[in-house]
């Protein structure tokens, strides 16, 4: 969520600024603006529009200049309008503005400083949290940006990234992050900032990552850096190489869908031609680390936290090993039992999630300190965060909706079962090959079950006019189910919920009508006929069911019963199959509705909030 750009070059900078933007929209966003200096001064153009009208707006004012900053904004602090969005000066009502600056974040003690600012002299046209930000630097202003970042940021609690230039020094950029990501961009007699190094894609590709208390300064011929005591201090510049083709859509309707029919190489890239299982797939000192564990702590958010859900069934049925997967944001606020012999396993697909990473810091500060980490991102913070880590390869994922960032953390999670089984002595050499080749088959599975979409895009167009649903699993698909619920309501802003299907008369058979479709998954298994038996409870309810079978579970279409059948059961791999029909079906609902698939109203990509 919210994204930054900066730029100080010896060109205009106003291209750059908006192709970082662009190259951002992914992450959620409800307004956006430029700011650059010009003509002696600082000018900005800011919109509640999409990106491409704010370009329309700066070609219109003719907008440029050699440095500036840029932002896509996710509303916390006041309303999606435009005297909100970001960039924010400071300086009117005290002459011309003369600081200009944007910021990605949450502070916690803005009211405070607001206060004091206001007893200042600083008049307030924002109700955001930033703006208190740019005051705070322009009061602490000497003739030296650099010193005045410094000094303001001391004074700051809670979570920031932020860039900021100013009038009396039009050749310098300066930022700084705490708890939020920020990246330096080198360039020949140019040099810039970005929340994500993709914002910079095709500008440059030597990144260098900033380090929670950095200051930077960012001048035309030189990079300079300060941690937080204000001690100089290098940080190491990593080649990156961002794949632009990535984000082209091709012959797609919407991202999502693009990235629903990457999965085949998606998983195929993850599982990294792999001959055989070894815990140094983790890391080098796996093999010790998971020799002394004796359970695993899973944490993550949304879509990830799903993974580690099924994960839990893997792991403790296989590797024989207890597993407590817990939702990062509600754990580092209670009261746990912490077990330094506990593996602390984070998953994220961006490995910046706000959330994901303070529950991981606290797990740590508790004496945990065997940590591993599933991440999409190499180069993230959680991956530097963590001992151990496993990179998946799903690729850039523009669709805010998660989807084969999901069946990618699967993968990696089912490869670490199988790790840590092999460690404990329960993987046989017959069962870690009869594994291998079902992992090998996934693309070919996974091709397969894309194959049924037409007969998916039928079931939406009955979906579409309903504004209820639910999603029923048992066992290792119960998390499946949760996944294809979250799935329908974020896109299609129908409301979905999950249940284990021997809930049903636990309460939710009272919801069922003729006008509340119930989807449900049915693998052949040792819970089909106990499946079987809850969905006779919602056929004499008179409800409508819409069943994802394995082709020799022997359910067939009759009145009120809906079946679309799976190509092949694929034992415990079988969740992951049937995690595919499920974002088609929520995919072609939401099509079916009209709604803005890949940027689902008040969501965004990548939560470095809390």
């Amino acid at each position: 969520m919210c994204g930054i750009v900066g730029a100080v070059a010896q060109r205009d900078v106003t291209p750059i600024l908006v192709e970082g933007l662009k190259r951002l929209e992914y992450r959620g966003y409800d307004s956006c603006g430029v700011a650059v200096y010009a003509e002696g001064g600082l000018r900005r153009t800011r919109s509640t529009q999409r990106v491409a009208e704010l370009e329309r707006e700066i070609q219109a004012e003719k907008l440029a200049g050699y440095t500036g900053i840029a932002h896509t904004r996710w509303a916390t602090h006041g309303a999606p309008a435009t005297h909100n969005a970001h960039p924010h000066f400071s300086g009117q009502g005290r002459g011309e503005p003369r600081i200009a600056l944007v910021h990605n974040g949450i502070i916690e003690n803005h009211d405070e400083l607001r206060s004091e600012l206001s007893a200042a002299g600083y008049e307030f046209e924002s109700q955001t949290d930033t703006e208190v930000i740019a005051h705070l630097i322009d009061h602490s202003y000497d003739g030296d940006l650099f010193a005045a970042v410094q000094q303001a940021t001391q004074r700051l609690e809670g979570a920031y990234a932020i860039a900021v230039f100013c009038r009396d020094e039009p050749h310098r950029v300066v930022g700084a992050r705490q708890g939020s990501p920020l990246v330096v961009g080198l360039g020949e007699g140019e040099n810039f900032l970005a929340s994500d190094a993709m914002a910079l894609a095709g500008t440059t590709d030597q990144i260098i990552y900033l380090e929670d208390g950095d200051v930077v300064d960012l001048q035309l011929a030189r990079v300079w850096l300060a941690d937080r005591q204000g001690r100089p201090v290098e940080r190491a510049v990593h080649t990156v190489h961002s794949h632009t083709a990535a984000v082209e859509l091709g012959p797609y309707r919407h991202y999502m869908q693009k990235e629903i029919f990457e999965q085949p190489r998606a998983v195929g890239d993850t599982l990294q031609d792999i001959e055989n299982i070894s815990p140094e797939l983790f890391g080098d000192d796996a093999y010790k680390v998971f020799k002394e564990i004796d359970s695993l702590l899973i944490l993550a958010c949304g879509t990830s936290f799903y993974a580690g859900l099924t994960a839990k069934y893997w792991i403790e049925s296989i590797a024989k090993i207890p597993v407590n997967v817990e939702i990062a944001s509600e754990y580092r606020y209670r009261d746990s039992v912490p077990n330094p012999r506990s593996l602390v396993v984070t998953i994220s697909q961006s490995g910046e999630t706000a959330d994901t990473l303070a529950a991981l810091k606290h797990a740590r500060s508790l004496g945990m300190e065997h940590t591993l980490t599933i991440c999409n991102v190499s180069t993230s913070a959680m991956v530097r965060e963590c001992k151990l880590a496993y990179i998946t390869r799903a690729g850039v994922e523009i669709g805010v909706a998660s989807t084969k960032a999901f069946t990618t953390q699967l993968t990696a999670l089912y490869l670490l079962t199988l790790a840590l089984a092999q460690v404990k002595g329960r993987l046989t050499e017959e069962k870690e090959a009869e594994s291998l080749r079902a992992l090998r088959h996934l693309p070919v599975a996974i091709q397969a079950v894309l194959a049924l979409e037409p007969q998916i895009m039928a079931w939406a167009d009955r979906f579409a006019p309903k504004e209820n649903a639910l999603f029923l699993g048992r066992g290792m698909h119960y998390p499946i189910a949760l996944e294809g619920a979250l799935k329908l309501k974020e896109i299609s802003y129908i409301h979905a919920e999950a249940y284990p299907a021997g809930e049903l008369k636990h309460g939710p058979l009272a919801l069922v009508t003729e006008n509340m479709p119930v989807v449900t998954i049915a693998p052949r298994d040792e819970l089909l006929e106990k499946l079987k038996s809850n969905m006779q409870e919602v056929r004499a309810r008179g409800g409508e069911l819409y069943v994802f079978a394995d082709a020799d579970t022997k359910i067939a279409n009759a009145e009120g019963m809906h079946v679309i059948r799976m190509p092949e059961h694929y034992g415990k791999l079988s969740p992951l199959l049937h995690t595919i029909p499920l974002q088609l079906l929520a995919y072609h609902t939401a099509c079916a509705r009209g709604t803005d698939v890949d940027k689902p109203r008040n969501l965004a990509k990548s939560v470095t909030v809390e």
